[in-house]
């Protein structure tokens, strides 16, 4: 069976966007088959407690009483009714959510969810997402980026900086500020998939990662393409990092181009070293107890297919108020990290979070399995991929045996429709229905959809 066309094999053209980009937001809902729907951006996947009840609050009142995390670490709600808006961006906008109105689609910011918590491991860059949020909220240029456009910002583990975005940071060695190193060492950037990087010191992070993205706008508006991210640049109108490093020396920014700098945005598999010569975990992305540095652990949760009811949220928030340090911090995995908890205490935590419902442990058959909204919540879905996915996981069988043999490891992800909207990135394997029943496929970075084989489920 031939590639699907909604996966943009290496070299065909991109498209030309002839309008407008309709991400939703927190202030521009979508009609959704299940009601209205709002997308609350999250930078850094990082929220306070009266944030995280704020939420908790909309979907009760609202929505249909759930949150769904996304794979950029955000939060939608569904089932919101007609009438709503003004309400929904008081309870956002009381809880400090809605920093600009201008700006909130924007403020589409990943970073290393375990930066700073575990043991030995590279310092904290979560303050670049701090700074680049302020810096990208106080641009009047910056409302011009598409709510698709993405910025990542890996703390040198791997973890996030394969993950698809339009600029992306590395921390070098010392490239963050963790109360040690004050501020100094080196990162990299990369816009898209441009095959070099610059080397910047890590003070400039958060204005470099800016004024790549204010280089996109300017190619962006040359190619006449209406692109929304920067792989979709016209090839003659395609932004590398030489053309950012141009960017970058007219805001007073050094660089240094490095040919060879895609291998630090590769996931890596398996332990990484830390800037202190120290092993790292091994997988940022399980769940289960992250021991930390100073003697207190975190507790890392999934959300089964991404859904959390408003009573599992708020137990979340509860345990991050009474036992941690009062943060949450959303993963791209969909799931929670609950940091600073004393570590006499953490296994019962994470015990009761399991009892709940919680993915707690990577041995569990929900681990690494994903699935779009489907019937009924999307009108262009073929079915409840939901619910066949349940039924499948009751069976033993969430992938047709074997099919995954080709990708030991990789996320499994069910879609209803050719768009596969939420899939993950890298290499995963596509459950994909149709007519027929479902194809099954694997996706790789560096190649068109492989299919292995076809069958119903």
């Amino acid at each position: 069976m031939p590639p699907s066309p909604s996966i943009r094999p290496l070299g065909s053209a991109p498209p030309l966007r002839d309008r407008g980009d309709a991400c939703p937001g927190a202030l521009r809902l979508h009609a959704a088959a299940d009601g209205l729907l709002a997308r609350v951006r999250v930078p850094a996947g990082d929220l306070t407690v009266r944030q995280a009840l704020a939420l908790a609050d909309a979907a009760e009142q609202l929505g249909d009483g759930f949150l769904s995390l996304t794979s950029r670490g955000n939060v939608e709600l569904r089932g919101l009714p007609d009438g709503c808006a003004g309400r929904l961006a008081g309870l956002l906008d009381d809880a400090g959510l809605l920093p600009s109105a201008r700006h909130e689609r924007i403020r589409n910011i990943l970073a290393s969810p375990l930066a700073g918590l575990d043991r030995h491991t590279p310092a904290d860059v979560r303050w670049w997402a701090r700074r680049l949020d302020a810096l990208l909220c106080a641009s009047e240029s910056a409302t011009a980026l598409s709510g698709r456009f993405l910025f990542v910002l890996d703390d040198g583990r791997g973890d996030v900086a394969a993950l698809g975005g339009d600029v992306s940071l590395v921390a070098e060695r010392g490239g963050a500020d963790d109360g040690t190193d004050g501020g100094g060492g080196t990162a990299l950037l990369r816009v898209g998939d441009d095959p070099a990087a610059l080397r910047i010191a890590a003070p400039d992070a958060p204005r470099a990662a800016l004024a790549a993205a204010e280089a996109f706008l300017t190619a962006a508006e040359a190619s006449g393409s209406g692109a929304w991210r920067v792989r979709e640049l016209p090839e003659e109108h395609a932004l590398t990092a030489r053309d950012v490093a141009g960017a970058l020396r007219a805001t007073g920014i050094a660089a240094t181009h490095v040919p060879d700098g895609p291998g630090a945005f590769t996931a890596t598999a398996g332990p990484t070293t830390g800037p202190r010569g120290a092993t790292a975990r091994a997988d940022s992305s399980a769940p289960g107890v992250v021991e930390g540095p100073d003697g207190r652990h975190a507790l890392s949760v999934l959300a089964p297919l991404g859904r959390l009811s408003a009573a599992q949220w708020r137990l979340l928030t509860t345990t991050a108020a009474r036992h941690g340090c009062g943060e949450l911090r959303l993963t791209p995995w969909r799931g929670v990290v609950l940091p600073g908890l004393p570590a006499a205490e953490a296994a019962g935590r994470l015990a009761a979070l399991s009892a709940a419902g919680l993915i707690t442990d990577p041995s569990s058959p929900w681990h690494r399995l994903g699935a779009c909204t489907g019937r009924p919540g999307c009108a262009k879905s073929r079915t409840d991929v939901r619910a066949d996915l349940a039924r499948a996981v009751a069976a033993g069988a969430p992938v047709p045996a074997g099919s995954t043999a080709a990708a030991p490891g990789a996320p499994v992800y069910w879609s209803g429709c050719e768009r596969r909207c939420g899939h993950p990135h890298g290499t995963w394997v596509d459950v994909l229905a149709t007519a027929d029943g479902y194809q099954v496929s694997v996706v790789r970075p560096d190649a068109s959809p492989a299919t292995q084989e076809t069958r119903p489920q």
